[in-house]
């Protein structure tokens, strides 16, 4: 199969908002590429690569060769071209990566480039990439969705379901089962405003656990004997960075299983450190003991996925809570209490709150593990924090937002010297409507110094701002940087001098 037929179809899916025909875009390419193929165009239309990386950023694509006039570059060919680009390494590496990137993307026309480009910096945007694929799957190979969403769940990515649904229909998606030591995609929790409302959401009838939302690392550990590995909420693996965990899970009475939960560094009285402190041990292996030192780890488990040869996915939760309970040593475990009244859930909010977490997540007791999806069973409560910043400059979008203004520099304002200090982006939370607005808003407000890209605009638009906490970063002057920020709304009410300062954004932060 021609990479460009895969280009082809993102584009149809691209330039289309209707969900089905997104849909029969991608499955005709699914078809098109065969078993064989399948799993790589999954990927690919999944805006995703099968290496997962391959050492290039963007600025080691800011230039590219002249592209060819031609489409003549198989989706193999790429394939193995980006398996060879990601295997580089060492002494001269930067050189020969610089020459493989020069040697592949000469190779192609103009629109594959810049698919390509997209791919390796994350930036394929053609609407609904996992759950249309999802969908797409079941379309070309005449399957149920459920059984593809299922198969997808426990393999983790959508190409070898794909695969196996293309080669074998049914009965091949059934036989992709829970492996010990491959990872599966965790269950998320849905979002509620307060207390009430989450209870509400999951219903009290069936009985409720309330567990503590801390912020850590999500963590899946598996263990198959005297081996175990580590993984991320995005499915990496990082079992040589935590060794203090893969101890941990090693002296637990049970030879084989599997855990959800996270790992989190506290401090001298056990309150949470910063998160990007945390997250610093997930970032490198490369010295991983002077990092356990200075910032230990300590898991936490919520829930048990598998023991000793018995899945549990759909075991009810309160089962596997109890299962888990009996395998875990209390310091191990999630704060979790059995839900009260709304007073007592409320107070075990706070109570958390006040200890530095995040907040709650209401579980059904009678809920199975619903890998990789959002729903009822879990709902998660934290407190918003939000504030009133000014727009300091705008990037233009890509994929289905080309053309829009999009990603938006946030500022908080100094009352000492008058400007403002910039505390990160964001293009989370805008409508199709707000992306309009603010399109033809900005191109109001543009000031010159603009390259193509980042427009910078006068500093007079104010947004409200959410986010879920504050850490510290020597990317931005300010030394501090937003967590999960994300657009509520535009305030014309208000005016940039009425913007929050930087002040109180150290206050937050704490």
């Amino acid at each position: 199969m021609l990479f460009a037929d895969v280009v082809a179809a993102s584009q149809a899916a691209t330039a289309t908002r209707s969900r089905l025909a997104k849909t029969a875009a991608v499955a005709a390419a699914l078809r098109a590429a065969g078993a064989a193929d399948a799993p790589t165009v999954a990927a690919f239309l999944s805006g995703t690569l099968p290496q997962r990386r391959v050492g290039v950023s963007w600025r080691g694509l800011a230039e590219l060769p002249p592209p060819a006039t031609s489409a003549t570059v198989t989706v193999a060919e790429v394939d193995a071209a980006l398996t060879a680009l990601a295997a580089l390494g060492g002494a001269g590496s930067a050189l020969s990566r610089q020459q493989a990137v020069g040697g592949l993307f000469g190779r192609l026309t103009e629109p594959e480039q810049q698919f390509l480009r997209g791919l390796i910096t994350g930036q394929v945007r053609q609407g609904a990439l996992d759950g249309v694929m999802q969908a797409a799957i079941a379309a070309a190979a005449e399957v149920p969705e459920a059984s593809v969403r299922r198969a997808v769940m426990l393999a983790g990515y959508a190409g070898p379901v794909a695969a196996a649904a293309l080669a074998g229909g049914v009965e091949a998606l059934d036989r992709i089962t829970l492996e010990v030591g491959r990872p599966l995609r965790p269950m998320l929790a849905a979002s509620a405003p307060d207390v009430g409302s989450a209870l509400d959401s999951v219903g009290a009838p069936t009985g409720v656990f309330v567990d503590g939302k801390l912020d850590g690392i999500r963590l899946q550990a598996h263990r198959d004997g005297d081996s175990v590995r580590l993984f991320t909420r995005s499915l990496d693996d990082i079992t040589d960075r935590l060794p203090e965990v893969v101890e941990a899970v090693l002296t637990l009475p049970s030879r084989r299983l599997v855990l959800d939960g996270e790992a989190i560094a506290l401090d001298g009285a056990g309150r949470p450190r910063p998160f990007q402190e945390t997250a610093s041990r997930t970032m490198s292996s490369v010295g991983v003991d002077r990092l356990r030192s200075e910032v230990p780890v300590t898991p936490y488990f919520f829930d048990v996925l598998h023991l000793d040869g018995e899945d549990l996915l759909d075991v009810p939760a309160e089962e596997r809570f109890a299962r888990l309970a009996d395998l875990v040593p209390e310091p191990w475990l999630v704060p979790r209490q059995r839900a009260g009244d709304e007073r007592e859930v409320q107070e075990f909010f706070e109570r958390l709150v006040a200890d530095g977490h995040e907040g709650i997540v209401v579980k059904s007791a009678t809920a199975p593990y619903a890998a990789g999806r959002r729903g009822a069973g879990w709902v998660k409560v934290k407190p918003r924090h939000t504030l009133d910043l000014v727009v300091l400059a705008v990037e233009w979008g890509s994929g289905r937002r080309h053309g829009w203004l999009s990603n938006i520099h946030l500022g908080a304002r100094d009352p000492e010297t008058g400007d403002f200090v910039m505390l990160g982006k964001t293009f989370k939370g805008m409508t199709d409507e707000m992306l309009a607005w603010q399109t033809q808003r900005f191109t109001e407000l543009a000031t010159e110094g603009t390259d193509g890209y980042v427009v910078p605009v006068r500093p007079e638009q104010v947004v409200e701002i959410a986010f879920d906490g504050i850490q510290t970063s020597s990317r931005y002057p300010g030394g501090m940087a937003l967590r999960f920020a994300r657009v509520l709304r535009y305030r014309d009410d208000k005016t940039a001098e009425e913007a929050d300062t930087v002040a109180t954004v150290r206050s937050l932060r704490g």
